[in-house]
């Protein structure tokens, strides 16, 4: 399978997605290099990360699971996608290895700070990116 191969409710598991888009297998933000695109996982089952949809916005928690993010690696990936050519690719995972194929998304808005608990359950500061859906 190809990424323009994909449509929009499309199941796969860790291994085709990592294969199609030559990332980890491990992450919420996978980059790749090889592909261009940033994979977005936003996990539907259980998980530390509280992504919400709101209306058409997909308000999607930044990289980080211990202390305050901040806006480097992919979290500044994902914050300049708008103008450095990397396409945005989203999944939710609604059950346990099994990758939902959401769209290509586009940032919508400025990202902004939110309070949320890290993994040690201590409140920290994370980014939140509002993300809006292009491919239907």
């Amino acid at each position: 399978m190809e990424i323009n191969e994909l449509h929009i409710g499309t199941k796969i598991s860790g291994d085709t997605l990592a294969d199609i888009f030559k990332c980890s297998k491990q992450g919420g933000m996978r980059r790749s290099l090889t592909t261009n695109t940033l994979v977005l996982i936003s996990s539907r089952i259980k998980s530390l990360y509280k992504d919400e949809w709101q209306g058409d916005i997909l308000h999607y928690t930044g990289m980080g699971q211990k202390g305050n993010q901040d806006i480097s690696r992919q979290n500044k990936t994902l914050a300049e996608s708008n103008s450095n050519g990397v396409t945005i690719h989203l999944f939710e995972m609604f059950t346990q290895g099994v990758y939902t194929y959401a769209g290509i998304m586009k940032l919508a808005g400025e990202p902004y700070r939110s309070i949320q608990k890290d993994v040690s359950g201590a409140d920290r500061q994370v980014y939140i990116f509002p993300l809006k859906r292009l491919s239907t």
